[in-house]
């Protein structure tokens, strides 16, 4: 059977079970009416229903019941995905699934590239997702805990082996987590707190991740296997796999994240690292229970028992008192007993780093080998050293972001408490005055003030963070710090006033050589301009000798063979700032010339790409974004947020999780060794189309009146409302384009089926170049085509055809006609719709056919959507209107009892779009 058919059996099957099981909770609980108007009941009941109404609405529950059904269809399209996967590699056509390691191994090795090639850049590969609590999750965290179960239910009713009533059993276990899902709500009632969203992150850096990496090593190895590798060339030479966090770290406009709050972020990752890594070892010590009468034990391991006991003292002769004819067992009874706690125990006797415990599980893993025990290093100590590797004595590296304006209101404070002339205006300095103070004072050790705080708000917020960071290091080392990143950076000196507050906090260290800092700091390039200034502003910072003293010596830490330079690329401010397709190109320009800088420094760029969850915002399938980055800018480590309702959709269930993680590193890997030559002509046309593509969504934000079509028909009011994020949705409350965060920009969008963040430009751009050159148009449809593909055309018409799809003409007209200025409303909607058919008419060139026609698979889950969400907007329509009515006529009190019905259809739609921002 094909797989594409393997995929839609599985679907049907788990969509109607989870459908009729839904129908059959409603039903029990009395809710008929509800029951009966669900959606898609010709495709699960074999049978019509009844439409659902205006009127329905009222109550919310056929609003909750469609958000619902939404999920469940997510949920069978999640299974039939995994199980269409399984099938593929039963059959052998696994290097036919995009992004795996069986189709990245089948091209290296059609490139040429020998397993000991690809096994030596294996090496050298280190992928970083860094979670971020960015207000895009429109569900509670108890409701995805509730879906999460479910999940676990359709992949256990997937084995044929269950007995009738053991079927049951699971089948009533599902229906019982529906009921949870219906009796427990959809929305937030209060927006979450930082504490609430660092409870989820946990959730994923606890329980989620740690099971998932066995699944990662396993999905490698047998995929190394299959291609005839040798094996052994891959047992030292795996990829690694880390984690980063902004929850408790972030606070770029978002007035709650304190000094504390990072304090006890630091703290809690450290204690449920330390008390998973002593589970682990429980565990494998039980496990490795081999017996010293029944094998001779490696005089490496009882140096190391005797070494270690004597190190302990008192602690380790009871640690081998326990299984005394049990080595291997006694050694990690040690390790255990080496692991660092708040008992007071000497310093000498504990681990002072993740480092230490790995080597003595090395140490542990060669002297299994020695006695022919292989095997049980690969299954039961292997999956341990991965863990600890991975998780270390800290889940994930947090990093400190803050705004580079903060920045400067901040210095300003401290200068002004020493006495600096002006210094409390330095925000308003001339760029060679700045510079000229920031680099007198980068050549000394001496803090501004002798410490404490209240010096200024900014002062006192900037420099406690860094402090922490600083009490941090000095107790623990580095491990868990991730990276001081300033937003907004648009000179070099944004990026040297941090090691000023790195000196103020006594996080700088200095010695014979000089001041350096032990943590990266990092620019983050996001608006248009930002981005093309990028190779200048990396220039000037990269020959300061502080910053190369502070690379060398993280470096040296780190085991790195050369520095390493992060530079964090943003693609939500530039798509907002000039449209996406001025953003992709920007970005791939930023990146080439970045990397060739860094080349010349002598040092090696690593980029942390800022993606969104939405196409508006960089995001679109893994494989296809990491085919499509330039050649030369991946050279085996890459960092990436992964925010919102994306971290549920990828990483929510292991299955799923496990293949996420592969399309990263198996993608990493491709876009380190592959070898791609952009063609001149295509690169010259690509400038043109970016910037003919800018121009058009410039006119469209700058038009007259746009700002107030943007406020009218789309829900952002609503969504500003939204308890779904605890950062405000402005920067400084202002209502202008600057002010509003790019994240409800394209939520409003979607939510009104606008989706212009995602396809805006791409018609006037395309079509001005086809007719005033046709023949480099012709060349880049080709380039389109999979006989000449060039990856970075086909990631951008592709995603701008899903953009494109998934955005309603009709629709829009309906929200466009909650404005109430008729030539305002006419003239932007009119703008609109042109470049709507100008897209479709371009993408039909690419495609060779209407693009409905011609991504039928794509086209068909989007119909299946549409069929559902066409109430809900008819919904949110009429609710907007009475909503915004009672507000104007200062009915507030009524305005806010109707606004949890509100949010609730901003959810349901969110849930069938499958997603937000």
């Amino acid at each position: 059977m094909h797989s594409a058919e393997v995929q839609e059996q599985h679907f049907q099957r788990t969509f109607g079970f989870l459908m009729r099981s839904f129908e059959t909770v409603l039903r029990d609980l009395g809710e008929d009416d509800v029951a009966q108007r669900l959606p898609w009941r010709s495709l699960w009941a074999g049978e019509g229903g009844e439409a659902a109404t205006a009127e329905d609405y009222s109550s919310e529950r056929v609003s909750q019941a469609y958000s619902i059904a939404f999920q469940l269809m997510a949920q069978a399209e999640e299974n039939a995905v995994a199980q269409r996967r399984r099938a593929a590699e039963n059959s052998g056509t696994l290097a036919a699934d995009p992004g795996s390691w069986d189709q990245h191994f089948e091209r290296l090795k059609a490139a040429g590239k020998s397993d000991s090639n690809i096994a030596e850049t294996l090496s050298q590969v280190h992928v970083e997702p860094v979670l971020t609590a960015h207000p895009t999750e429109a569900k509670r965290q108890t409701i995805l805990e509730h879906y999460r179960a479910l999940y676990r239910v359709v992949v256990d009713l997937e084995n044929s082996m269950w007995s009738a009533s053991e079927r049951a059993a699971l089948e009533a276990q599902a229906r019982s987590c529906i009921e949870k899902l219906w009796r427990t709500g959809d929305i937030f009632i209060d927006k979450p707190t930082v504490s609430a969203e660092r409870r989820a992150i946990m959730y994923y850096l606890t329980e989620v991740f740690p099971a998932t990496l066995p699944w990662v090593d396993f999905r490698l190895k047998s995929a190394w296997a299959r291609a005839g590798f040798s094996e052994k060339l891959l047992q030292h030479n795996l990829p690694k796999l880390t984690f980063g966090n902004w929850v408790g770290g972030d606070r770029d406009g978002h007035p709650f994240v304190e000094a504390d709050t990072t304090a006890e972020t630091l703290a809690m990752f450290r204690s449920k690292a330390l008390e998973q890594a002593r589970g682990a070892l429980t565990e494998l010590g039980i496990a490795l229970s081999l017996s010293e009468r029944l094998q001779t034990v490696p005089e490496t391991l009882t140096d190391f028992v005797a070494a270690r006991t004597a190190r302990l003292g008192h602690s380790g002769e009871t640690a081998i008192a326990r299984n005394i004819s049990e080595p291997w067992r006694q050694a990690v009874n040690l390790m255990l007993a080496s692991m660092p706690d708040d008992t007071g125990r000497p310093a000498e006797q504990c681990y002072g780093a993740v480092s230490e415990l790995v080597d003595d599980l090395q140490l542990l893993r060669s002297s299994l080998c020695d006695v022919g025990a292989e095997r049980m290093c690969e299954t039961i100590v292997d999956p341990v050293l991965r863990r600890i590797t991975t998780m270390g004595f800290h889940l994930a590296a947090i990093d400190i972001r803050q705004n580079s304006s903060f920045h400067d209101r901040a210095l300003g404070q401290l200068l002004s408490a020493t006495g600096e002339k002006d210094g409390d205006s330095f925000p308003d300095w001339e760029g060679p005055r700045r510079a000229a103070l920031i680099k007198r004072e980068l050549d000394t050790f001496r803090p501004f003030t002798t410490g404490g705080s209240g010096h200024g708000e900014e002062a006192d917020k900037v420099v406690g963070a860094l402090r922490v960071f600083a009490d941090h290091s000095r107790t623990y080392g580095t491990d868990g710090l991730g990276s001081l990143i300033v937003s907004m950076t648009r000179t070099s000196e944004d990026l040297f006033t941090v090691f000023l507050f790195a000196r103020e906090a006594g996080l700088l260290r200095t010695g014979p050589e000089g001041n350096w800092c032990p943590v990266p700091v990092a620019p983050l390039l996001e608006t248009i301009e930002d981005l093309e200034n990028g190779p200048e502003i990396l220039d000037r910072f990269l020959d300061e000798p502080i910053v190369r003293r502070s690379l060398e010596k993280q470096a040296e830490r780190n085991g790195d063979d050369m520095p390493i330079q992060q530079v964090m690329i943003g693609y939500s401010d530039s798509g907002k700032d000039g449209g996406f397709l001025a953003s992709i190109w920007t970005l791939y320009r930023a990146q080439i010339a970045i990397a060739e800088l860094c080349r010349k420094k002598g040092v090696r760029a690593c980029f942390f790409h800022g993606r969104g969850g939405s196409i508006g915002r960089g995001s679109g399938p893994t494989h296809r974004f990491l085919r499509a980055l330039p050649p030369g800018t991946v050279q085996g480590g890459m960092r990436m947020t992964e925010q919102g309702e994306s971290i549920s959709q990828k990483y929510a269930n292991r299955i799923t999780a496990a293949h996420q993680f592969e399309l990263l590193l198996a993608g990493v890997l491709g876009s380190t060794l592959e070898q791609r030559n952009d063609p001149p002509d295509l690169i010259a046309a690509m400038e043109v189309l970016a910037q003919r593509g800018r121009r058009a969504y410039e006119d469209l934000i700058n038009a007259d009146g746009f700002l107030t079509f943007f406020d009218r028909a789309t829900p952002i009011d609503a969504i500003e409302q939204n308890r779904i994020g605890s950062r405000p949705s402005r920067r400084s409350g202002k209502r202008s384009m600057d002010d509003l965060r790019a994240i409800p920009w394209v939520f409003a969008w979607n939510q009104s089926r606008f989706g212009l963040p995602g396809w805006f430009g791409m018609g006037t751009a395309f079509a001005s170049l086809r007719d005033s050159d046709g023949a480099i148009f012709e060349s880049l449809v080709r380039a389109k085509s999979e006989e000449h593909r060039w990856s970075p055309i086909h990631y951008l018409v592709s995603n701008a055809a899903t953009a494109w799809a998934t955005s309603s003409a009709p629709i829009m007209e309906r929200y466009a006609n909650l404005i109430e200025d008729i030539e305002l409303r006419d003239r932007i909607l009119g703008t609109i719709d042109q470049e709507f058919e100008r897209t479709e008419e371009i993408l039909t060139i690419f495609y060779g056919a209407a693009p409905r026609i011609a991504r039928p698979e794509i086209q068909r889950a989007i119909d299946l959507r549409n069929q559902a969400l066409e109430p809900l907007h008819n919904q949110q329509i009429r609710l907007l209107k009475k909503w915004r009515a009672l507000r104007d006529d200062g009915k507030n009190t009524n305005a806010e009892a109707l606004l949890p019905t509100v949010l609730l259809s901003v959810n349901a739609i969110a849930s069938g779009l499958g997603g937000t921002g």
